[in-house]
């Protein structure tokens, strides 16, 4: 049965990289049998300056009615002014919110290739392969009341609200513990129970929750020390799960580990595995338009979709060992350019990928 897919582009370089994407999708389509279908909408500064907000209602329904979304990235200098309610970044998060996207897997793993390219050095980097399980719907980026008010004294006082409820811990930490079972039995647990009382309560979930899954060493660890252990040390992690701050921190800072952001694919799901698609990396208004992007990130992110909401986990294989095949000939976009190595455009690296496949 054909599988539908929402492509959103999004603002900045998100049309550059996800066209490269689309086009990999296109060439499985053609060869091996992938049977999909594909429809482009609006997201985030695009979908505002046609639609006057950042997610039209009917963009919505087309997500909801999708087998999987991927999305580019949103954001960029033009629409910074404008009120936070409307900004591209809230079409993004309402898209996590109203398809109950809680669970934000980012692999941060090193090619072989890519290993000089980090800035820790490749003894200590070569062979990464770490999990970052992330709770994404809860958390101080959706707790309520927040705001800006003016107290008594006539000075203004910022306010968010931490919260978690133990229903959101429990159904992240299992997502968590399956993920450890199905790699290396090992799972770090990062908080900050020793100042914060929300992430005592996941801390103590967490250990309640590790009986059901006795094979899986567990381990809790300060989000202050998990930090400068992922640079110190960062293959002693297999799994890290943690909320939605403390993983939007460590997954980027997980992600230099691997030479560059734009290596770093993300996939977030629902209960069924029903999912949005994106790269870790931001819109990056800087290039947009200018063909320098690198789209490998988005490429892994359709590989990701391929995995876990369209069950081919064959043709996500097939998309990974054919980037290896580019990088060992050599080719690399300007943020992994090294030494010795042929500089390509956004777009010649998805030729490339195709090629490869």
């Amino acid at each position: 049965m054909t599988k539908n897919v929402l492509i959103l582009p999004g603002d900045g370089i998100g049309p550059e990289i996800t066209a490269e994407a689309v086009k990999v999708l296109n060439k499985l389509v053609e060869t091996d049998g992938l049977d999909i279908s594909m429809e482009e909408d609006l997201v985030g500064g695009a979908a505002y300056d046609v639609h006057g907000v950042p997610l039209a209602d009917e963009t919505m329904a087309k997500a909801h009615a999708a087998d999987a979304v991927l999305l580019g990235a949103v954001g960029g200098y033009k629409w910074e002014s404008l009120d936070i309610s409307v900004r591209p970044e809230k079409g993004l998060l309402r898209l996590r919110k109203e398809m109950e996207l809680f669970a934000n897997l980012r692999p941060a793993v090193l090619f072989p290739q890519l290993a000089s390219a980090s800035t820790l050095k490749p003894e200590v980097v070569a062979g990464l392969d770490i999990l970052i399980v992330r709770e994404l719907t809860g958390g101080i980026y959706f707790g309520q009341p927040r705001g800006i008010r003016t107290l008594d004294n006539g000075e203004r006082q910022g306010y968010n609200t931490y919260v978690y409820s133990e229903s959101e811990v429990r159904r992240i930490a299992h997502v968590a513990f399956q993920a450890a079972m199905k790699r290396n039995k090992k799972l770090t647990s990062v908080d900050k129970a020793n100042v914060l009382e929300v992430t005592e309560m996941w801390r103590e979930i967490i250990d309640e929750i590790a009986p059901e899954y006795p094979e899986v060493q567990v381990n809790h660890m300060y989000v202050d020390n998990a930090a400068m252990q992922l640079v110190l040390n960062p293959k002693q992690f297999d799994v890290m799960v943690t909320g939605n701050m403390f993983g939007d921190i460590l997954s980027d800072e997980a992600s230099m580990l691997t030479g560059s952001i734009g290596m770093l694919a993300s996939a977030s799901l629902d209960s069924n595995n029903k999912g949005m698609y994106e790269p870790s990396h931001g819109s990056a208004p800087d290039i947009a338009g200018q063909n320098k992007a690198n789209p490998l990130a988005t490429i892994l992110s359709a590989a990701m979709m391929l995995r876990y909401s369209l069950a081919r986990e064959d043709l996500a294989v097939k998309i990974e060992e054919a980037i290896s095949k580019v990088l060992d000939q050599g080719l690399r976009t300007g943020d992994i350019m090294d030494a010795g190595c042929t500089q390509v455009t956004c777009s010649e690296m998805g030729d490339a990928v195709v090629a490869a496949l």
